[in-house]
């Protein structure tokens, strides 16, 4: 059996589009660019589809999968929406909010992508590619990051080629994500919101509509949606957070104005923009890694998106 081609990197046209829609109706896997991060789809209908995207991912099966969709009309066939929940998606979709509701008797997604739990995590993505590539599918495609389980999220094509272009079928070109982190995720099946991630949507934009944010303490042995693991995002080089300088055998990963050094270093936004720092944050994680053992990442303040940027830190630095 000879070797396994490369996927190629096409451009969005309505042909690549409509290739990428053969593929995923034949099981294929097609990464897709959204402005969170890109993401590996698959039909999430298709159970065995759904095993050749874990098995391509290295991911645990016990890690339930978001399911992408068009619009909140087919959010609405697939999850029960309360009147709150329903709020959030008229507020923030298309956009980098996931939900998690309870699974409608008419749910096509596979009891695999769900983890076979009775519920089910939804959003809209709001990048034009992804918004084309469901909409001429039809039908919800379940798109964890394009990168092996754990590692650092990609942000661009090349990114996926470089960490998974021999396991998946195709890569639609998209552009460098905008927002650079994943969604944040709610579990909107209670009488409150309940933050099971912290992600591109600020925390305080979600109580403005739907108030008494709940914070519960969560299990990474049973997680009840991606991005629960405790050591996920992760680079191989050693992390170390919350530093105020590098020691000798650091690389720097900078935020803000901080004291010049003579050490190899990035900056995540030098005017200390949280919204620049979590678009950078992956690229530059992946650029340091990829020349350095040990990197030190400045401190990142806990407002606005710095939550979601400590909690992606938190966890690429967790050794357990």
């Amino acid at each position: 059996m000879g070797a396994r081609m490369t996927a190629p990197i096409l451009p969005p046209t309505d042909r690549n589009i409509d290739r990428a829609v053969e593929l995923l109706r034949s099981g294929g896997l097609v990464a897709m660019p959204t402005e969170t991060v890109y993401g590996l789809a698959t039909n999430a209908a298709d159970a065995r589809a759904v095993a050749r995207l874990y098995q391509a991912k290295g991911r645990p099966r016990f890690n339930p999968l978001i399911a992408h969709v068009a619009d909140i009309a087919m959010a609405c066939q697939q999850g029960n929406l309360s009147a709150n929940a329903r709020a959030l998606a008229e507020q923030f979709w298309p956009g980098p909010l996931t939900l998690v509701v309870d699974a409608n008797p008419t749910c096509t997604i596979s009891d695999l992508a769900r983890a076979g739990l009775d519920s089910v995590a939804i959003r809209v993505p709001a990048h034009p590619v992804a918004q084309a590539l469901l909409g001429k599918f039809g039908a919800p495609l379940v798109a964890p990051s394009a990168n092996p389980s754990g590692q650092i999220s990609p942000t661009s094509a090349e990114h996926v080629a470089g960490d998974m272009s021999d396991r998946i079928d195709l890569i639609l070109e998209g552009g460098t994500c905008a927002a650079g982190i994943e969604s944040t995720i709610i579990n909107a099946r209670g009488e409150h919101p309940c933050l099971l991630r912290p992600g591109s949507l600020a925390v305080d934009q979600i109580t403005a509509i739907w108030p008494g944010l709940i914070r519960p303490l969560l299990d990474p042995c049973a997680p009840q949606s991606p991005g629960q693991l405790l050591r996920h995002y992760a680079p191989s080089a050693k992390l170390r957070l919350n530093a105020d300088a590098p020691n000798e055998n650091e690389a720097y990963l900078a935020f803000g104005l901080r004291p010049a050094c003579e050490t190899p270093h990035l900056n995540l936004s030098l005017t200390g923009d949280l919204a620049e720092a979590a678009s950078n944050l992956f690229a530059m994680l992946r650029a340091l890694d990829q020349q350095h053992d040990a990197i030190a990442v400045a401190p990142i303040p806990m407002t606005g998106l710095g939550d979601a940027i400590n909690d992606r830190l938190s966890r690429a630095a967790n050794l357990d």
